[in-house]
């Protein structure tokens, strides 16, 4: 029998903000994924840890502070680092469509906003 899809929800930094984590995390395991939340203020070296130690499918980024050029990318970098380079990487927050499409020229899978469903449909479509 195949295990369900175990995901890492974390929020890297000095971001306090955790209600867009915490929805998303019920709403995961609402749809049957295993998920692990992290809380707040997580190095990147944590969230990859905590990634290898539960032996999870994908790792959901959410990050409101601003740093997400930074932050985003050195948690892959820790991933990759231990071996995890196959993970899954996903994010979320209030990010600039032109940092959006960086982090996704970067590796990240996608990028989530407040105000759609992807960061990937340009203003004003249907993506739903």
């Amino acid at each position: 029998m195949k295990r369900p899809y175990r995901v890492v929800v974390a929020k890297p930094g000095l971001d306090g903000h955790d209600r867009g984590a915490k929805t998303i995390t019920r709403a995961l395991r609402d749809h049957g994924f295993e998920v692990i939340y992290t809380g707040l203020h997580q190095t990147p070296e944590q969230i990859a840890e905590t990634a290898l130690q539960e032996d999870v499918d994908a790792v959901g980024l959410s990050l409101l502070s601003g740093a997400h050029l930074t932050l985003f990318p050195r948690v892959m970098e820790e991933l990759r680092s231990r071996k995890l380079g196959d993970v899954l990487v996903f994010g979320g927050g209030v990010i600039p469509d032109a940092d959006a499409r960086e982090l996704r020229n970067q590796g990240v899978s996608e990028i989530f906003g407040p105000d759609r469903h992807s960061r990937t449909s340009p203003p004003g479509s249907s993506k739903h």
